[in-house]
């Protein structure tokens, strides 16, 4: 059975077992599935990775241990500094304890300054960013690793400066853990040196650097983000167009119709697709109201007309939650028109439907509809609907008129 098995199961004891396997490839994936699946409370699981953390003679194998242990709890960690230092465990204040790390990150042996890192990224303590910053030139790239990360979760700008520098690491990985951090930090001082990441040839950096970019408060990003809707990776290219709908809802509203063209005139000279897929998942999906009504009010005017897709999740999108959603995605079928949309809003109007949505479709069906929907209209006329009503005469109206 495979360890991936092993750890689906919960089985610890045997995971432990591969603690002494003679591959050390088996033994570091053995110790990172300890860290998902082992508790505080098996002492064994702990033992094992104390072991694993400070005898194995592979630094790989020894530093997985070590977040391993990080990652069953702030207990475990401790033990390990302990184990480290000799210290005794009695409780102190919190500061003390960040004076204690701090000092720490400075010790002979690199398993020590890793956990001594990882320990100051799990405490609310804003001293231990200067110390972090300084282990970001530390010679171990594993300690600058885990202080790279721990910076992440203080987001504080102090640690810009030496993130940014480790945007250059000779390590893959601290160059993707300090990009994480400066996204994480979210600043637009923090953001600009990501820009220059979107050309990156490390997949994983462009995606970091992708997904991070809506975070900006200016326009400078679109750009840019336009032209990763171009990227060779689909998750490049997915993260660039969650960020182009961030920044429409970030930017200053004074320069929001600005950035809404320029946002306009990039996506629509992109790949269709491209474009339309992500933005059909977060008009889907999303969990914010802003971005859902901006992904409906960019859909209608980027996709295709015959896009079955998009007009599929803008008629849906009628009976958003959220009304303005609703109107945007009302607006947009209506821009969009043509025999794919009057074809699916037809089908909303059944009464199974709710009746704000089947309202905004006889809506737009007045302002886009043939004869076909015309006669369609008219047998919704004495509709149990009010609402419904209402827009059908209008509608109604609207398209005897225009057919004369």
């Amino acid at each position: 059975m495979s360890l991936y098995q092993h750890a689906r199961d919960g089985n610890a004891e045997r995971l432990r077992d591969a603690l002494g396997s003679d591959s050390a490839a088996v033994r570091r994936r053995a110790a990172e599935f300890l860290g998902e699946v082992g508790e505080e409370s098996d002492q064994a699981t702990v033992d094992g990775l104390l072991r694993a953390a400070t005898t194995d003679d592979d630094p790989e194998v020894r530093g997985s241990a070590v977040d391993a242990l990080d990652a069953i709890g702030e207990e475990a960690l401790q033990q390990l500094l302990e184990e480290l230092t000799g210290g005794g465990g009695d409780a102190e204040a919190e500061w003390v304890t960040a004076r204690k790390f701090a000092r720490a990150l400075k010790a002979d042996r690199p398993e020590l300054r890793m956990a001594a890192a990882n320990a100051l990224g799990r405490l609310d303590d804003a001293s231990g960013v200067q110390p972090l910053v300084g282990a970001l030139d530390d010679e171990d790239a594993r300690v600058r690793l885990r202080a790279a990360q721990a910076c992440g979760t203080f987001a504080d700008a102090r640690a810009v400066p030496g993130l940014r520098e480790r945007l250059d690491d000779d390590d893959p990985r601290v160059r993707r853990a300090a990009a994480n951090a400066l996204g994480t930090i979210g600043t637009d001082e923090a953001l600009s040196p990501l820009l220059d990441l979107l050309d990156d040839g490390d997949e994983s950096i462009r995606r970091i650097a992708a997904g991070a970019l809506g975070k900006a408060s200016t326009p400078e990003p679109v750009e840019p983000l336009a032209r990763a809707l171009g990227d060779e990776s689909p998750v490049v290219r997915n993260a660039a167009v969650y960020s182009v709908i961030e920044l429409l809802s970030n930017v200053p509203t004074g320069q929001s119709h600005a950035v809404r063209d320029q946002v306009v005139s990039e996506l629509k000279a992109a790949d269709d697709a491209t474009v339309v897929e992500p933005l059909v998942e977060i008009l889907t999906d999303g969990q914010q109201s802003r971005q859902r009504r901006n992904a409906a009010w960019i859909l209608g005017r980027v996709a295709d007309p015959d896009a079955s897709t998009a007009v599929e999740a803008l008629a849906d999108a009628l009976a958003d939650d959220d009304p303005q959603t609703a109107q945007f995605a009302a607006t947009s079928l209506k821009s969009l028109g043509g025999p794919v949309v009057e074809d699916r809003l037809l089908d909303k109007l059944s009464p199974e439907h709710p009746e704000d949505a089947r309202a905004k479709a006889v809506f737009v069906l007045g302002q886009i509809g043939g004869q076909e929907t015309l006669n369609r209209l008219e047998a919704y006329a004495d509709d149990d609907s009010q609402a419904v009503r209402k827009r059908v005469f209008s509608a109604v109206s609207k398209l005897r008129a225009g057919g004369r």
